[in-house]
């Protein structure tokens, strides 16, 4: 048996779409209809005719898959595969921090359970954090950022904005230190360092660029450069490679595995669609009161 011409075989079968993630295993990125961002892809997603979603991501990505598309079958091909950051924050947390910030706006990361953000007002994503806290501090309003520190202080330096942040973090970008963008700097004095914001303030200060995975992908394609140190999660190297033929990538740091994030193999994808197994289930409210919490991101930025 071919697994891959199986997967295909199974997703005409059912009306599928394969989402994945950046971060994702390779073989697992080659078998996509979509390779991307959380949001952008359930957005995309949203946006077909296939009945069922299958995301080779992490729970809340499915979760927000699941907001959008409330009408389709979602399933998780790892149902364990979880994100430790939006683990970090919790309904019972947000409760607590609305009772101490009394008239804040809760501004969620999209890297959160649907339970959170059906507790935040508005959602944000790496790409538009920045430009939201502005807009919403000129409109004087107390911005309570969660559950990233280190999105919230980058969005606090390019802004100037005050942010009640909250002290969550991601594990693996919290592993690329300072010291590991300085030795592939001196190793490639001409490459542009890109770094996700999600990292620590010493490795943002340098960086080139500090994007979203996104937009790290469009200015690899666009720039005239043909080196870049990355530091985020190691897997998007595949991608970039693979759409930059001529370009070279070098991760800031081959420390920055995602555990979660490889779960997902070719095998559970397969098991998934033939059993229609690890389907996402949520509570009628908490999607409503979620999407109401993205759907404002949408509308806001419109």
């Amino acid at each position: 048996m071919n697994i891959v011409d199986e997967i295909q075989r199974l997703k005409q079968d059912r009306n599928a779409v394969i989402l994945v993630h950046n971060y994702q295993l390779p073989e697992v990125q080659d078998i996509a209809d979509f390779v991307g961002d959380s949001l952008g892809l359930s957005i995309q997603a949203a946006g077909t005719d296939a009945r069922v979603i299958v995301f080779c991501g992490v729970h809340f990505m499915a979760e927000t898959a699941k907001i959008l598309s409330p009408d389709k079958t979602v399933l998780l091909p790892d149902i364990e595969s979880g994100c430790p950051m939006a683990d970090m924050i919790t309904a019972r947390d947000m409760k607590e921090l609305k009772k101490r910030h009394k008239g804040a706006t809760f501004l969620c990361y999209v890297n959160t359970s649907a339970e959170v953000k059906a507790e935040c007002d508005l959602c944000c994503t790496s790409a538009n954090a920045e430009s939201m806290v502005r807009d919403l501090a000129k409109k004087g309003e107390k911005v309570v950022f969660v559950p990233d520190q280190h999105l919230a202080g980058y969005a606090a330096e390019k802004t100037g904005c005050d942010i009640i942040a909250y002290n969550g973090f991601c594990p693996t970008h919290a592993r690329i230190k300072p010291e590991d963008v300085l030795k592939q700097k001196a190793l490639h004095p001409n490459a542009v360092v890109l770094a996700h914001p999600e990292c620590p303030s010493m490795v943002r200060a340098l960086a080139d660029k500090v994007v979203s995975t996104e937009i790290m992908c469009m200015y690899a394609h666009d720039m005239k450069s043909d080196e870049f140190i990355v530091s985020t999660e190691v897997g998007i190297i595949h991608r970039l490679k693979k759409e930059n033929p001529g370009k070279r990538f070098y991760p800031a740091s081959e420390e920055a595995v995602c555990p979660n994030m490889k779960r997902n193999t070719l095998e559970k994808v397969f098991v998934s669609l033939t059993e229609m197994s690890h389907q996402i289930t949520l509570s009628r409210d908490t999607m409503h009161r979620a999407r109401k919490c993205i759907r404002r991101m949408l509308e806001y930025r419109a």
